[in-house]
């Protein structure tokens, strides 16, 4: 009696056990599951469009990337594809005596990776440590590899100073880009989203249709493809 009664607990502990460790392996996989969800938060499956690749602090140019490009009366280069659509809006733009013209366009990695050291520079010459010179530099400069200046679809626009202002072209910009396949790559509030603040002279070619549901719906890049990766299957892969 006393044998089976002892055998009895000896079983009621072993159950208790494999109940423990079955609990602690299901935990283990949420845990898992929840941390691979925050980790990939970011990271954005590449889109077989040209017009619609993501590429930011945490999506890189991919490797295999190509671009032919054409050249501006400025010197300054864009991907051959978009240059009809930037030529149409820019010349939409004038009639309206507004006179945008592209201060920066496509860049190489060396060029980019220039544009950071510079950057750097110019805050150890304010008298930051070199470290936080660095991280400054990054929240306004993209390292080369996550700049969409590489993909050759993006474009910083000002003015022609002396016909009209920055704020002009920005808000003419604001207003119609859309209509030309462009839009407003980095708007106010969403950084946290983008990677990267405010900036109202950067604008990306992502395709007529794409701008003008992207506009309507106040949505960034990496929305707009989440959301349409998520709800329309392959349908824009």
């Amino acid at each position: 009696m006393a044998l089976r009664k002892k055998k009895a607990k000896w079983l009621v502990k072993l159950l208790k056990v494999i109940v423990a460790v079955y609990l602690l392996l299901i935990l283990y996989q949420l845990i898992g599951n929840v941390y691979s969800k925050l980790s990939n938060t970011h990271e954005i499956q590449v889109p077989k469009e040209w017009n619609l690749i993501v590429v930011n602090r945490w999506n890189e140019l991919p490797e295999d990337y190509d671009v032919e490009l054409t050249e501006l009366s400025n010197g300054q280069m864009v991907d051959s594809r978009i240059y009809p659509y930037l030529q149409e809006m820019f010349d939409a733009a004038r009639t309206e005596d507004v006179y945008p013209v592209v201060r920066e366009g496509y860049r190489t990695a060396e060029e980019q990776q220039e544009i950071l050291d510079d950057k750097i520079q110019s805050y150890i010459n304010q008298g930051y440590s070199q470290v936080k010179a660095e991280r400054t530099a990054k929240e306004w400069v993209a390292l080369p590899g996550t700049s969409e200046h590489q993909l050759g679809i993006a474009v910083d626009i000002n003015a022609d100073k002396s016909k009209c202002s920055n704020e002009e072209v920005y808000g003419w910009l604001t207003e119609n880009a859309y209509k030309y396949g462009f839009v407003l790559r980095y708007p106010p509030g969403k950084q946290k989203i983008t990677g990267t603040s405010y900036e109202p002279w950067h604008y990306r070619y992502v395709g007529v249709d794409a701008a003008k549901e992207m506009t309507e719906n106040g949505l960034t890049l990496e929305e707009y493809v989440s959301a349409a990766h998520c709800c329309c299957g392959s349908s824009i892969w």
